[in-house]
Parts: structure tokens; sequence; C-alpha cells
């Protein structure tokens, strides 16, 4: 049986707190959705930060929304490593122990003790999805991305099973480059 699943290209970005949100833009600000994205609820926003590394910055960083219970900055490896920090490749809110960084906003400044990490890469889908592909919630999978001349198989990608989430691979952009990758693509579950 062949489980097509959408692959997409997750670039660097950040996903703020309420409390972060109001230090960075002030108080009261709302974020403004640019686009939305394809899982259920989720936007890329118009406002942006500068991520600060010990090395280096990374200037004009998307920030999605609508806010998260705490903030949370991914990377691609390529991007931590030239800002000077070690981020451990994690699922989206495993944050204890990962990279510090600091957050810098037309209003302010957060330093973040930890919240930088590189997104292990993860297929989203429904209870409906898993169950038509013969898969659960942290099945770990190998997905085959076919691209003209750089075709791949990832290994170690992680389903996360929700009624919130709508079917999609999302890959960094060190991923999606390795694959030729140029916007989304249909890829293939191999297992």
């Amino acid at each position: 049986m062949e489980k097509p699943v959408l692959a997409e290209i997750s670039a660097r970005h950040v996903h703020l707190s309420q409390e972060h949100l109001a230090v960075l833009f002030g108080e009261g600000y709302q974020l403004t959705n640019k686009k939305d994205l394809s899982q259920p609820g989720q936007f890329a926003c118009e406002e942006r930060v500068t991520v600060v590394g010990p090395k280096r910055e990374l200037k004009n960083v998307s920030i999605l929304g609508p806010v998260r219970p705490e903030s949370q900055v991914e990377l691609s490896m390529t991007d931590a490593r030239s800002i000077g920090l070690a981020a451990p490749i994690r699922e989206s809110g495993e944050l204890e122990g990962s990279a510090p960084c600091k957050l810098v906003g037309p209003c302010g400044e957060v330093d973040l003790p930890a919240g930088v990490i590189v997104a292990k890469r993860h297929i989203h889908m429904t209870p409906a999805d898993a169950e038509k592909y013969g898969m659960q919630d942290k099945q770990v999978v190998r997905v085959a991305v076919n691209t003209p001349g750089r075709s791949l198989v990832f290994g170690d990608v992680i389903c996360r099973v929700s009624e919130k989430y709508a079917l999609a691979m999302h890959l960094d952009t060190d991923e999606a480059n390795a694959a030729g990758m140029t916007g989304s693509c249909t890829a293939q579950i191999l297992d």
C-alpha cells in the first residue's frame, strides 16, 4: 500500500509566549497573520525578531502564531552552529536542557535560558490518517523523497498523531536542501 505524504520545508522560526510577545512588541500586542500554514490554526506572522547567539545573530526570523505556553526557537543545524549554539535535536516543546539565546524585538529583549532546538523531522497526521496507514503516535518511520538527482530516504521520522493536525511531513532547510527540494513535494512513507 502506498502511503503518500506532503513534504514541506520548515524554515527557521520562533514561537512566542504571550509574556515574551509583550516584552518584544509591547503590552497588549497581537500577532498579525501574514499567511495560513498547512497545520490548522497555525500561521506565519508579519512580525520578525532577531535571534542572538554567542558568535553572531540571525535577523528577521519569522514568528509563527498563535502564541504558545513557552517560547521556542527552531533552527537548522547549520543556523544553530553559525550563531555558536549546540542546539539539540528535539520534538517541538521538549525544551529542557536545550540551547539558550537572546531574542530582540522592536520594544525589548528576552534572554531565553533554554528554548533553541533543531526540530526532529516529523509527520503530522490525524487519527484517521494514522488508522488508514496502520500507524500510531510516536512511531518512527522512514520516508522517501524523490527529487531529480537528489532523491533521499529519511530515517528517524516521528509520527505525531492528533485531531488538531493535517497530514504533512516537516523537514528543516538543511534536510530539504540535502534532498534538492525547492518547495513542497509528495513523499512516500516506507514503513
